[in-house]
């Protein structure tokens, strides 16, 4: 009858950010939580959980992630590791979910050059308009070689 009865059930999940030495949640499987970013500084961090099982095997997961609750933070004319000389203009744009202000849209948030793929279409169809054009006034000008 021993084989049927109930046993206590000792699992438990701990969950540590970072290198901490003292979890900051324990729980007992499953287990559902928030976790608040905005008390976490922005930059890279790690979440560490470790499983007991009711047999007191253990099993340890590692999750990295990044914390960004600031502005993103937009650089164009530098990149990272570049190499550079002279002088260097240098845009730097910060956005972010501004929750008090309201969304107007203005334009570009970050100015950029218009790539030169798009000129060279805009060029091709131009082109072929004008001669569309041309051949649809002046027909005599066609000549088939069919």
């Amino acid at each position: 009858m021993k084989d049927f009865e109930k046993k206590e059930d000792s699992r438990i999940i701990k969950v540590f950010l970072d290198e901490e030495e003292e979890a900051f949640g324990e729980f007992t499987p499953p287990v559902k939580f928030v976790l608040d970013t905005t008390k976490i500084p922005d930059g890279k961090h790690s979440l560490k959980i470790v499983a007991k099982s009711s047999d007191n095997l253990e099993g340890v997961k590692i999750i990295p992630f990044e914390v960004r609750n600031g502005p993103e933070i937009s650089v164009i004319g530098l990149k990272d590791n570049e190499v550079i000389d002279t002088q260097t203009p240098i845009v730097i744009n910060a956005y972010g979910s501004e929750t008090r202000d309201k969304f107007i849209i203005r334009g570009s948030e970050n100015p950029k050059a218009i790539p030169s793929w798009i000129w060279a279409l805009i060029i091709v169809i131009f082109a072929f308009s004008l001669f569309y054009l041309v051949m649809f006034l002046k027909p005599e000008l066609y000549k088939s070689f069919f």
